[in-house]
């Protein structure tokens, strides 16, 4: 059947709508330069016509500059029609390029379930409970363990109350030695002489007379 009808042709396939945006851009970035191009030379008659007096010859000039704004008024129109096709084209893309990141995303989630799924499979939560309850009896055992090793040996037997009374006369005791009320005279005593042993009026920091050794002076009766 090839042979006599011939195979037909595979199909091509047509532009995609990134291409389609390209080429309606370019299009209408070219009519944007032609526009240029007539806004230089409406320029250049407008010049014209500021210098002329009016007459044939600007009249002349004038309808030159009508031809050309009619023109400019063109491809305004094109460019606006050519920018607002790019516009929809580019929605209808992006609408596109959403629902298959969309599609992506629910698949990617699917398998993320699947594997999910068959990974807990591997898992057996009775085994686990019986791997908790081991480790906590060997924690149990390890504190009587380490409880039988600081076991203390030759330990006399001793009455609390005897324990109590003695840990309140320790105390008493304690008082007494911290008591530095002993010193509280030393700290009275006059301060050492500012001259030297011998001298006359020998004073100390307080204002104290002493002698030569530092003693306070006994006054003269």
């Amino acid at each position: 059947m090839n042979r006599l009808f011939g195979k037909a042709k595979p199909k091509e396939p047509g532009p995609s709508i990134a291409d389609c945006i390209a080429g309606v851009d370019g299009r209408a970035d070219t009519a944007e330069k032609k526009i240029q191009r007539l806004d230089a030379e409406l320029k250049k008659y407008k010049d014209q016509m500021g210098k002329m007096r009016d007459g044939p010859a600007k009249n002349a000039v004038k309808s030159k500059a009508l031809r050309v704004l009619k023109q400019r008024k063109m491809y305004e129109s094109q460019v606006d029609n050519l920018r607002q096709q790019a516009f929809n084209m580019e929605q209808a893309n992006y609408a596109t390029q959403t629902l298959k990141d969309t599609h992506s995303t629910v698949a990617a989630m699917k398998d993320g379930v699947k594997q999910m799924q068959k990974e807990f499979k591997n898992i057996n939560i009775d085994q686990i409970e019986d791997l908790q309850d081991d480790l906590s009896d060997m924690l149990e055992q390890a504190d009587e363990v380490q409880e039988a090793l600081g076991r203390s040996y030759g330990m006399p037997e001793i009455d609390d109350d005897e324990l109590a009374a003695e840990l309140d006369a320790l105390g008493d005791d304690l008082d007494l030695e911290t008591d530095t009320s002993f010193l509280d005279d030393a700290i009275k005593a006059p301060s050492a002489p500012d001259k030297e042993p011998g001298a006359n009026s020998i004073r100390n920091k307080d204002g104290v007379l002493v002698d030569e050794f530092g003693l306070p002076q006994i006054p003269a009766t």
